[in-house]
This record gives C-alpha cells, sequence and structure tokens, in this order.
C-alpha cells in the first residue's frame, strides 16, 4: 500500500472507541503502535444492522479457533462482512469477549469520570454501547466481538488463558470489506490480561481503496465454504 493511496488515517486512543462504515471495496488496517494492544472489534451490515457480525459460524465454518489472514468474518445471513487480507500477528481472539464494568473495577480497581476525568477506567462494553446509541443501536445490538493482536490458547481440558507478548511494535492487521460494514473498534484491554495495571494501548487506522475479490482469492479459496460466502455476498449486490 502506497502511503499516496491512504484516504485516511488517524490514532485511536488508548481505552478509547471509534466507528465508521467501512465501504465494500475498501480495506482498513490497524496497527499496534507500542506492543501488547488489544482492539476489540464488532460488525453490522450498515443498511440492515440486523445482520451482523457471527462468531459461532464464522469459526464453525472454517473449522478454526483463531483468526489471521485468509480467515473471513461471517454474518448471521452467511455472508462474508470482512476478510483478512494481511496479518504480521498470526493470531487474533475470536472467543475472549469483552471487558465489562465489574471486571475493570474488581481488576484495577475503580476510577470514576467525577474523580479522575479522562483518567477515569474505562470498559469495552459499556464503550461499544455508547459508540452504538450514535447509530441507533443499543444492548440488544450488541453481538459477540472480535480482539485483535490478543491470543487466547484452550488447554485440553478446556481452560483457557491469556499469551501475553503476542503483538509487538507495529504489528498490523488489514480487513478488506467485502459489504459496506458498521465497524465499532475499542481499545480496552482483554478481559483475560493479568496485568494487574490499568494501561490501555492505543492503535492506528488507516483506510484505502482495494480491487474486489478475484475467483483466486486467498480468502475465497481457503475454504469451500468460503466460496459460497462470498457468492452469497456478491448476489446481495446485483
Amino acid at each position: 500500500m502506497a502511503e499516496s493511496a491512504i484516504l485516511w488515517e488517524e490514532t485511536i486512543q488508548p481505552g478509547a472507541t471509534w466507528s465508521h462504515v467501512l465501504k465494500r471495496g475498501t480495506s482498513l488496517r490497524i496497527t499496534d503502535l507500542e506492543g501488547g494492544a488489544n482492539v476489540g472489534a464488532i460488525f453490522y451490515n450498515f443498511e440492515c444492522p440486523s445482520e451482523r457480525y457471527n462468531m459461532p459460524d464464522t469459526l464453525k465454518a472454517q473449522h478454526i479457533a483463531r483468526l489471521t489472514k485468509g480467515n473471513a468474518l461471517y454474518s448471521d445471513m452467511g455472508r462474508i462482512l470482512c476478510s483478512i487480507t494481511g496479518d504480521s500477528v498470526g493470531w487474533h481472539d475470536p472467543i475472549g469477549g469483552a471487558s465489562n464494568a465489574q471486571s475493570v473495577n474488581s481488576k484495577y480497581g475503580e476510577a470514576a469520570y467525577q474523580e479522575c476525568r479522562n483518567d477515569y477506567h474505562k470498559n469495552t462494553h459499556d464503550s461499544f454501547l455508547i459508540e452504538l446509541g450514535k447509530w441507533g443501536l443499543g444492548p440488544r445490538d450488541l453481538t459477540a466481538n472480535v480482539n485483535f493482536f490478543s491470543r487466547v490458547n484452550v488447554g485440553d481440558d478446556g481452560a483457557i488463558s491469556f499469551h501475553q507478548g503476542n503483538s509487538t511494535p507495529g504489528s498490523y492487521v488489514e480487513l478488506r470489506a467485502e459489504m459496506n460494514v458498521l465497524t465499532i473498534l475499542n481499545t480496552c484491554q482483554h478481559p483475560l490480561d493479568p496485568s494487574p495495571r490499568y494501561a490501555p494501548k492505543p492503535a492506528q487506522v488507516a483506510i484505502w481503496h482495494v480491487p474486489p475479490p478475484g475467483p483466486d482469492d486467498p480468502c475465497r479459496v481457503s475454504r469451500p465454504e468460503n466460496e459460497r460466502g462470498f457468492t452469497l455476498t456478491e448476489r446481495y449486490f446485483l
């Protein structure tokens, strides 16, 4: 990607939330600026937000328990919202969920806005709801999220654990929009992050135009199910 091709670029501050309608035919690069970032993400069909990212279908259709280059993010209608076309990390968490006020207060202590102003402790769940409200959506629309740059391991006994050091400074992931996708990002810490210190990290986002996926596109051909998902998505835009 040439720097001159970038349509928009900005930094999401630590613990902040960002949203944008990522247009079909554009790509979003998310970069971990300092290392150790966590970027929670939820996705919706902008034209019909009742269609949104479906974590179970995404994982079972592709026989995966992690996300990386070549994977697609499915909606609950069997269509593909975004494809992962670039990834320098190799493992992004689709199962760890989001922090909430109770978990943040329990782990880091209570720090309310009234006392701490902009240094107050934020959580992903409430931040998602605030951002959803800007688009006329609410609690009933909140869905499972992806945690980019984070890794969660699952043991033989089913126990899950946070893998530290998964992402280094400058690590990135690139998402190509296959629909017009309302994309909401948040940079609060992962709910399983064992650090006792409240210290969310920033992330950078950049958007640029990309060509449509061809018949040999790596995301399309990575699974037979993905071929059907792309076909359903393309038929939607006829």
